[in-house]
């Protein structure tokens, strides 16, 4: 796709610090109990975890904005939380990690979005999720609205992270774009399948397979079906640019002026792939608001995906690992 040279990396990763980039979507909280099997219930075939450690993450547009922390940008994460003790335990992270606040909207009809994920073994056994799917009522919206206008004129970039929680409505989507718009500040999309066609004239839209075939209504198989499938996305979003994610097919990237370029997977060992979504809207965001091409940003991104798919559970990408990785992987001339 592209090679990126050692000079250039310096000065694409120069161009992150600083970056101010907003969040706009479903904050969540990530919750993880690890622990061993050693029998099965008395009261049900299912089996007793005793739990040995557990912890707490940022997750959805939080572990977005996570990395784009850990990347040397500041995030300004704009969602919604409810008035319950996820919230607490989500403003904890977001204090330990100094991010700004004022974006955080309380909703005390809905809960706080969390993900619980049981593990056993170092296998995935359960994930319980707390959450409401509703959208957010008109009042709400005007908030999260205010909160991004608040904050426009000094943002270098805003991503829409959707997970079809409610928090991105129709209407609050058509807003945040033109409000992008008469800004001229980039937006680039992580969709789901609610609001798909709403997100019109982005910089980049990013969907992965399974939500382009959902939204198209058809299979996506050969790199022939999915090539057709970005281009019809190109044409029906009139968006810039769209990056098809293919899990361990890669990515297809298209450009507005027909160019298109396929990216062979990063990842060399498959671990987990929860948030890698997020750390490769993250990444490529970052890329594009610090000079790089959507075509560098789309192989920064690709590498950032692969790294943080080998770790298990949702953890960011770190900017030093990632430099090193793709440095390492010129040196062996890109071989796995």
């Amino acid at each position: 796709m592209v090679h990126l040279t050692s000079d250039r990396l310096s000065q694409i990763q120069k161009g992150f610090a600083g970056k101010r980039i907003a969040v706009v979507g479903d904050l969540m909280l990530d919750r993880y109990f690890w622990g061993k099997v050693s029998r099965v219930s008395p009261e049900a075939p299912v089996p007793i975890v005793e739990i040995d450690e557990e912890s707490t993450r940022l997750g959805g547009a939080a572990n977005v904005a996570n990395n784009i922390s850990s990347l040397g940008g500041v995030p300004i994460m704009i969602g919604v939380v409810g008035n319950d003790a996820g919230a607490e335990s989500l403003r904890t992270l977001v204090a330990e990690k100094d991010f700004p606040t004022s974006g955080i909207v309380v909703d005390g009809s809905r809960p706080t979005t969390i993900k619980t994920r049981v593990f056993a073994h170092g296998q995935h056994v359960v994930r319980i999720d707390q959450e409401e799917k509703v959208d957010l009522n008109a009042d709400t919206q005007g908030k999260v609205l205010a909160a991004l206008e608040n904050q426009i004129k000094s943002l270098d970039g805003i991503i829409l992270e959707d997970y079809n929680k409610g928090v991105l409505t129709k209407g609050l989507i058509k807003s945040v774009i033109q409000l992008a718009k008469d800004h001229k500040k980039p937006v680039t999309v992580d969709p789901k399948s609610n609001n798909f066609f709403e997100y019109q004239g982005v910089s980049v839209f990013k969907p992965n397979r399974k939500e382009a075939e959902e939204a198209l209504g058809r299979w996506l198989h050969t790199f022939e079906d999915m090539e057709g499938a970005a281009r019809d996305l190109l044409r029906k979003l009139t968006a810039d640019n769209v990056l098809l994610t293919l899990g361990e097919m890669g990515m297809i990237l298209l450009e507005r002026n027909g160019s298109l370029s396929r990216v062979e997977t990063k990842a060399r060992h498959v671990a987990d792939v929860s948030g890698a979504g997020d750390t490769v809207i993250a990444t490529l965001t970052m890329a594009m608001v610090a000079g790089a091409s959507v075509r560098e940003s789309a192989a920064l991104a690709n590498y950032a995906g692969g790294i943080v798919c080998g770790e298990v559970g949702i953890v960011p990408i770190e900017k030093d690992i990632l430099i090193q990785t793709i440095l390492k992987d010129n040196t062996n001339g890109g071989k796995r």
